[in-house]
């Protein structure tokens, strides 16, 4: 099945008709840490074209979740990923902490929230912030900036970029901070 036509038929759990640009999987990843032994969370694995741009981007004993409700998505992603950094989860982003015990240096998101309910939604960003060491980043694409300020009211700083994108991306970037007292 091609790419479009497996995305168009899994629209709610996708978020999206088609995968996402190159220049937007660059730029959803400009924030992933390069140095040895990093945790990175990736929610909505797809069919691995953000994921590859991720291993691409993390050091050799660094390691990568993949979270990905489609069994199909993770059946084509085991077989055309072959890297032991990955390690695949067949399940939903807002059971992060059943499956990662270890702090998390970053998460990739490319979920869909706007099919998500608002406490669904909240679930999946305070658990991320929650997970993630300090001054690490979630950065999450979406079509939409309508959830930009769901992530603001959780992180410390948020920044929205856009990208050449069909439809356009809209890549949240939302760093955690700890200030000093």
């Amino acid at each position: 099945m091609s790419t479009s036509i497996a995305f168009i038929k899994n629209l709610f759990t996708t978020g999206a008709i088609t995968e996402s640009s190159e220049e937007t999987a660059k730029e959803v990843c400009k924030y992933l840490p390069k140095e040895e032994g990093k945790v990175i969370v990736e929610f909505g694995m797809g069919h691995g074209n953000i994921t590859r741009e991720i291993l691409n981007c993390i050091s050799s004993t660094s390691k990568v979740y993949a979270f990905e409700v489609n069994d199909d998505f993770c059946a084509y992603v085991n077989k055309s990923i072959d890297d032991k950094r990955l390690i695949i989860i067949n399940d939903g982003a807002e059971n992060l902490n059943n499956h990662v015990m270890e702090e998390v240096h970053a998460v990739v998101g490319s979920i869909p929230y706007s099919f998500f309910s608002k406490e669904k939604q909240f679930q999946i960003i305070q658990g991320a912030y929650d997970g993630l060491a300090k001054n690490a980043y979630y950065s999450q694409i979406l079509y939409s900036k309508l959830n930009f300020k769901k992530f603001q009211s959780i992180f410390n700083h948020c920044i929205l970029t856009t990208t050449r994108n069909i439809p356009k991306g809209y890549i949240y970037h939302c760093k955690k901070e700890f200030h000093q007292t």
